[in-house]
């Protein structure tokens, strides 16, 4: 495989049904993406990488020896490089029929269904490869560019880098993780286990983005107790709890909604809402840039819950809030090398590098919480968890080429600083 293109090794792997499963508690999440994972360790053997893992949990682990003499191997840093296995849960990924065609301007018509159409005028990317190759399914599925684009990415730099010594580079450590789709892509990834000094997750946008923060996250429960009588002999007896959370929800800010906010905006998202007139609970999602916008939030919430009590005396109303992940900027400003390298790469492999901010969160996120500064690099996908979904080829191979750079970086400028 070491001679394989990265468009004929993607294609390959977007064939494979990885889809992960948000309602499952196993790990991984869907049996299927072991499919990926034993095509990769035997990959990865095959281009004579060593301590080579395949976790029951579905991780993928490998070493990539240095090529550097002893000396100098040991000022230069370990790189760990990382992208995910699984895709989403929104969209199928099975039998996903990649199209490669020269993108001619203007919309492109999906051949599997009439109405999946990427339409330029929502997808201002385009303009800039038209005349060149992208790669999107027939319409009935996803892609899966994400994450599989970062896995073609590190795979081929792999078989890059083994293919010539020329290019020296010090070790690496190679992670391909199940679940990240469902938020639990690092749950059986120990990150001194992983024994890297500082890692890349492959995974982000369009060719040049370089993520360095993603949004501080918190997840927040309201339970309200309600009491339940017969409908029909209920007056000043029955509290409902449903219609109560009615009451909450219709107070929360509408300027601080995720379908009305944007860019650096800060949101609260009422993702779900379950129960009955004895009580009904609403799992809310607090998202923000920085710990104080979301402290604010959460204050809103608490005055909410403060208006609805006295609106309803019987009710008990309670909010736990519980903290998920915070914004990785805080941490990696401590070790700004990673992110200038990181940069730099993008420059060598000639584009403009764009640093930008994730409205989300990534594997990258909780690595550098505990104490593994992983910032995100392009993968080039666009139009992610949508059978719209496209990559530029021209993307995906500048994508190999950063990690590549990156790892020389690595050796002429090894100091983490």
């Amino acid at each position: 495989m070491a001679s394989e293109n990265i468009v004929d090794r993607f294609v390959r792997y977007v064939r494979i049904d990885t889809q992960s499963d948000e309602d499952s508690t196993n790990s991984p999440s869907s049996a299927k993406q072991l499919d990926l994972a034993r095509l990769l360790v035997e990959e990865l053997r095959g281009l004579g990488l060593s301590e080579i893992v395949l976790s029951e949990h579905g991780v993928v682990t490998a070493t990539l020896p240095g090529n550097l003499p002893a000396e100098q191997a040991a000022k230069v840093p370990v790189v760990g490089l990382l992208a995910h296995l699984d895709t989403s849960p929104a969209v199928s990924g099975a039998n996903v029929k990649p199209q490669i065609v020269v993108y001619d301007g203007g919309d492109v018509a999906l051949p599997g269904d009439p109405g999946a159409v990427i339409r330029a005028a929502e997808c201002p990317e385009l303009a800039k490869y038209k005349g060149k190759k992208i790669i999107t399914s027939d319409g009935t599925t996803l892609l899966g560019a994400d994450d599989k684009a970062g896995i073609a990415a590190v795979m081929h730099a792999l078989a890059v880098l083994q293919s010539d010594p020329s290019i020296k580079h010090g070790k690496l450590r190679i992670g391909f993780t199940p679940d990240e789709e469902v938020g639990r892509g690092t749950e059986h990834l120990d990150p001194k286990a992983f024994g890297a000094d500082l890692a890349y997750t492959i995974d982000g946008g369009d060719a040049g983005e370089v993520e360095n923060e993603t949004f501080c996250a918190d997840g927040a429960t309201v339970v309200i107790q309600g009491h339940n009588q017969h409908p029909g002999y209920a007056k000043n007896i029955m509290v409902n709890a449903v219609r109560i959370a009615a009451d909450f929800i219709a107070r929360m800010p509408r300027h601080r909604a995720p379908e009305t906010s944007e860019k650096r905006e800060c949101y609260v998202h009422p993702d779900s809402i379950s129960g009955s007139v004895e009580q009904t609970t609403i799992k809310l999602i607090v998202r923000a840039f920085t710990v104080e916008e979301l402290l604010t939030l959460e204050r809103t919430l608490d005055e909410i819950k403060q208006e609805v009590q006295l609106l309803h005396p019987k009710a008990k109303i309670e909010i736990k809030i519980v903290e998920q992940y915070r914004n990785m900027r805080y941490k990696l400003e401590q070790k700004a090398s990673v992110v200038e390298h990181a940069m730099e790469a993008v420059r060598r492999v000639g584009l403009t590098p764009v640093l930008a901010s994730i409205r989300g969160g990534t594997d990258g996120a909780r690595l550098t919480e505990q104490g593994l500064p992983t910032p995100n690099l392009f993968a080039g996908g666009i139009n992610f968890h949508s059978k719209k979904e496209w990559i530029a080829v021209e993307a995906l191979e500048a994508a190999s080429r950063t990690v590549i750079e990156i790892c020389k970086l690595w050796v002429e400028r090894p100091l983490l600083t």
